[in-house]
């Protein structure tokens, strides 16, 4: 199975230049299976200012835009997450889109981040897990914030992910929280990681970049690093399953 982040540079550009941009780097990821975006990549985590005037219902350009991409790629797409407009409320929102251009599962996110950041005031928190079934296995759906949160990666766990997929805009001043938090979410519940982060600076803020692949053994597969570029690697996700039978941590819990 082959992966690819794409690890977007955000600039201060139109939504048309944004899109088209991105065209170009998922056009460098054809041949993947499935290809991870970052968190509000269409127009900035910081960009605050811009988060209600650029909003947009879950039918609007930049989904229509993802799922053509989809399709013309043939690839599962993890779409990193956009500003929706529900009504008067605004959330964090991922989507995860098959081959043929259809959403197989959405994610708002729960966990919304309240230091030196607008997201908590702008947006409404979301109040589901997403847990989907996949060609390579059963997969959980997260944004950026959440990592810190090992009790919402041990609810996916119990739903059956073997997978997990993290779409993020993590600043550079926090990088190794950001490894350390990957590493310990794939190695505690013996599941994969694959997330994918931003590039550049938007606001004055710096983005970590270093997107990264982790296996169940919490091992770094594959990492990016500080700017913008496409992190691929090959993945066998039978090794979830393997693992698990070989070395029985989550058989052997007590509080669940």
């Amino acid at each position: 199975m082959r992966v690819t982040a794409i690890q977007f540079e955000v600039r201060d550009r139109t939504k048309a230049e944004t899109h088209a941009h991105m065209q170009q780097l998922l056009e460098r990821a054809r041949g993947s299976d499935l290809i991870l975006l970052p968190e509000i990549w269409p127009v900035g985590y910081f960009s605050f200012s811009r988060y209600r005037s650029e909003a947009e219902s879950s039918a609007g350009p930049t989904v229509r835009f993802l799922k053509a991409q989809a399709r013309a790629l043939k690839a599962t797409l993890f779409a990193g997450s956009f500003v929706e407009r529900r009504g008067n409320r605004y959330s964090n929102t991922s989507l995860l889109i098959d081959a043929k251009g259809s959403v197989r599962a959405r994610y708002r996110k729960i966990h919304l981040f309240g230091y030196k950041s607008d997201e908590r005031r702008i947006l409404t928190a979301g109040r589901r897990i997403s847990v989907t079934s996949q060609p390579w296995g059963r997969t959980g759906l997260a944004t950026c914030y959440d990592l810190r949160f090992p009790e919402f990666f041990r609810r996916m766990l119990d739903r059956g992910a073997e997978f997990f997929l993290v779409t993020s805009a993590w600043p550079k001043e926090r990088l190794e929280a950001w490894r350390l938090f990957n590493r310990a979410r794939a190695h505690e519940n013996l599941a994969y990681v694959l997330a994918c982060n931003c590039a550049g600076t938007d606001q004055g803020r710096q983005y970590a970049g270093h997107s990264m692949f982790v296996d169940p053994r919490g091992q770094v597969l594959a990492e990016a690093g500080d700017g913008e570029e496409l992190l691929t690697a090959d993945i066998d996700p039978r090794v979830v399953r393997s693992f698990r039978r070989e070395f029985s941590a989550l058989a052997d819990r007590v509080f669940k």
